[in-house]
């Protein structure tokens, strides 16, 4: 599989007012062709500054970036420009051309290059197909819905044919079925087209809908990195943590008592832990909350649990749990 951007330990250094801000530290990690690659942290944590990195749109202060093995730094301009051309971007505010239509922002980047009028409206008829917005190839985009205004954003970005799309937090603005309908496309985009996909985002359901690896990033740098079923199965760094179970709501009961989740996925919907727990052990547990969601179409459950306050009560507990195939963390109580 061909590695698309690999960053090799990039430090991005900020100085403002003879003040230094280290937006990124040591970070490395690759990016392979095809794949939906999911970046998250919190505002602030540096992933927009990290994506801006992969079309040089930030020099790194040191370490490297490279697009199929060409090291960025070191293009010149007109190099640079044509790999931007194979870079494409869509944003949280859609950055459309309001005062052209639906057909002539798509046909934009297609102008752009030089490409000849027949042939742009050609591609951007298709693109528009694409995306389902054919019939609004005459409406101006204040006219539209922000879903509507994301798919023209989409056909734009994909009208060059390029061989990756950057998406800057491109659902953030939108309500939770329009997003559902965006990552639907992306997704599809993605499969039919070979696309390699790279999604910024702070929202850890966009990354469990349709990532398959994901790069976590807090304080600028890489708190951990690894495909989204396992992070989400077993997350091994405190921002990860945080991100697949944000904050549990209860507290416990006892002062020595403790909190747990544990997951299990749709193979094992039907299994009786608890109940077995309590007949195999003697054992007794508080269900605090659970759910169930899809990650990458796999169907996981989620419990949040109270343990009793013996201590050797709790290390049976656990070790029943992780002997029937189970993931176990530890949860911060509230």
């Amino acid at each position: 599989m061909a590695e698309v951007f690999k960053l090799d330990h990039v430090y991005k250094n900020y100085k403002n007012d003879g003040k230094e801000f280290l937006a990124l530290k040591d970070v490395s990690l690759s990016i392979n062709e095809g794949e939906i690659f999911g970046i998250i942290g919190m505002s602030g944590a540096g992933k927009s500054t990290l994506v801006r990195t992969l079309n040089r749109l930030e020099n790194v202060s040191e370490g490297s970036v490279s697009f199929y093995g060409q090291d960025l730094s070191i293009l010149k301009d007109k190099d640079l420009r044509l790999i931007r051309r194979q870079i494409a971007m869509i944003f949280q505010s859609f950055n459309l051309l309001n005062q052209r239509s639906v057909l002539s922002n798509v046909m934009q980047p297609l102008r752009i290059a030089g490409i000849p009028r027949a042939q742009r409206k050609e591609k951007a008829l298709e693109m528009l197909r694409i995306v389902g917005l054919e019939d609004k190839k005459n409406e101006y985009p204040a006219r539209l819905s922000g879903g509507q205004r994301q798919r023209v954003a989409i056909a734009r970005a994909l009208a060059a044919d390029p061989k990756v799309l950057l998406c800057d937090e491109a659902t953030s603005a939108l309500d939770p079925k329009i997003t559902g309908e965006i990552l639907d496309l992306l997704k599809t985009i993605n499969e039919t087209r070979k696309l390699t996909i790279v999604i910024i985002t702070h929202e850890m359901s966009v990354v469990e809908k349709i990532c398959d690896r994901v790069a976590i990033i807090d304080k600028g740098e890489l708190a951990e990195l690894g495909e989204v079923k396992e992070i989400f199965r077993n997350p091994k760094s405190e921002p990860a943590r945080k991100l697949v179970f944000p904050s549990n709501p209860f507290d416990p009961s006892g002062n020595d008592s403790r909190l747990i989740r544990i997951v299990f996925d749709g193979l094992d919907a039907n299994r009786p832990f608890i109940a077995d727990l309590v007949e195999k052990t003697g054992k007794k547990v508080n269900i605090l909350s659970a759910n169930t969601k899809s990650v990458k179409g796999i169907g996981y459950g989620q419990m949040v649990l109270e343990l009793p306050e013996n201590k050797n009560d709790q290390e049976e507990i656990i070790s029943f749990f992780k002997k029937s195939g189970l993931s176990v963390q530890e949860v911060n109580k509230a």
